[in-house]
């Protein structure tokens, strides 16, 4: 099975802890991710200014942020279909 690659070409933030990011195969997806920001990667961005200091890391097309937070694209490209099994996972980090 091959991993789908995808890459952020650039997003906004639509909300608090919510992105509607665009990817190279000019599709869209709005993401919130308020119910998996815990532990210690994810956890310091519940704070609003962490938060909103994301940018598109200009090597590998991707979510960063100032503390080494990231996602895989291809996950953010398919939320609906990932975003049960990471906040599930990320309960467990609280």
């Amino acid at each position: 099975m091959s991993h789908p690659i995808y890459k952020v070409l650039s997003f906004e933030i639509s909300g608090d802890y919510r992105l509607r990011v665009s990817f190279d195969d000019g599709t869209t997806q709005d993401v919130d991710l308020s119910n998996v920001l815990f532990g210690d990667l994810y956890g310091p961005l519940r704070d609003l200014a962490v938060f909103r200091s994301v940018r598109v890391d200009p090597e590998v097309k991707t979510l960063v942020w100032p503390n080494g937070a990231d996602f895989d694209p291809a996950m953010l490209h398919d939320w609906p279909k990932y975003k049960k099994a990471f906040a599930d996972r990320a309960l467990k980090w609280k």
